[in-house]
């Protein structure tokens, strides 16, 4: 056992998951990587593979969870995170926010670590408060087919705050928003990957509503920067990590296919049921806390993300 400080990273074969244990190993830290690959892929670590301090365990994190040796950090990231993943998994969902936090959260007290939870913007529902500050509680529909995931993250944030107030365990909690970059699935349902590959082969773009909904789009890099300043910060109440620049669906469309230069149309579906009609973080407190803002413009992003799902066509 070497002296460096050791993260066990849950949900590590997944989009963000992924990113996040390239950063900590470039920040020096030995890496455990969990997943059960429901939604993770090892093609998002495969590169990690054979790095010193970097293993991976697959494994479902709402089984009890058993790491040998030390651990500093235990960064929850484990769930599906897209409307098709967690409508077709509604009960997995709810476990992993539920039990798989309760086990991660017990292994970070068990081993003394410092435990981030990666919750979710969705915690706010169809907000009423506009833009989203972490002192908003959300307007969420628990027996609506979103419920599964707003509940199972607001759950999770309950029970790190329980952890921290009664067990005085030393917890983090970041609501992230919007998030887009290389890695994300092409078939899990977000309006960026969903976009990117109908503009790519020249299909129309598929709007549900009238795409009037705004959403804020932050690259991943930003995102991966916020969490590890919170991760090393003091602050235990929740952050909000996201970008400010709110934008309609419609709009975001029509900048991917200018980007692009498809000859791709806009057509409307309908707007699935508790769609969030705004979305939109009120960054102040990581501006204060974290000293931390987005600094990736989103045509830089986005072309970032457009090459990789051109290598994968």
């Amino acid at each position: 056992m070497t002296g460096k400080r050791r993260a066990l990273v849950t949900g590590g074969a997944g989009f963000l998951g992924s990113h996040l244990c390239e950063r900590l190993l470039k920040e020096g830290l030995d890496v455990v990587c969990m997943d059960n690959l429901i939604t993770g892929s090892l093609e998002n670590i495969e590169h990690l593979f054979g790095r010193d301090g970097f293993i991976f365990v697959e494994h479902d994190v709402t089984n009890f969870i058993h790491v040998a040796g030390r651990l500093d950090f235990v960064l929850h990231f484990a769930s599906p995170a897209s409307p098709i993943d967690y409508l077709k998994l509604p009960i997995q969902t709810l476990k992993v926010g539920s039990l798989g936090t309760h086990k991660a959260i017990g292994l970070a007290k068990s081993k003394g670590a410092r435990f981030l939870l990666a919750s979710t913007s969705e915690s706010y529902g169809d907000p009423l408060v506009h833009p989203q500050p972490e002192t908003y509680w959300g307007n969420v529909n628990p027996v609506g087919p979103r419920g599964v995931y707003d509940e199972a993250k607001r759950f999770a944030e309950a029970i790190t705050m329980a952890y921290n107030r009664h067990h005085g365990l030393s917890t983090r909690i970041v609501r992230i928003f919007n998030t887009y970059g290389p890695r994300m699935r092409a078939g899990d349902g977000r309006v960026v990957p969903a976009f990117i590959c109908q503009a790519l082969a020249n299909e129309p773009l598929t709007v549900f509503g009238d795409g009037s909904q705004t959403r804020s789009f932050c690259y991943v890099d930003d995102l991966i920067e916020g969490i590890w300043r919170l991760l090393n910060s003091d602050y235990d109440e929740p952050v909000n990590i996201g970008n400010p620049s709110e934008m309609t669906v419609l709009q975001f469309a029509r900048e991917i296919i200018r980007i692009i230069g498809a000859s791709s149309e806009v057509v409307f579906h309908e707007l699935p049921v508790n769609d969030p009609k705004v979305r939109q973080p009120d960054i102040t407190l990581a501006r204060r806390v974290l000293g931390w803002e987005p600094k990736i413009e989103l045509e830089h992003g986005l072309k970032k993300t457009i090459e990789f799902f051109k290598k994968r066509q």
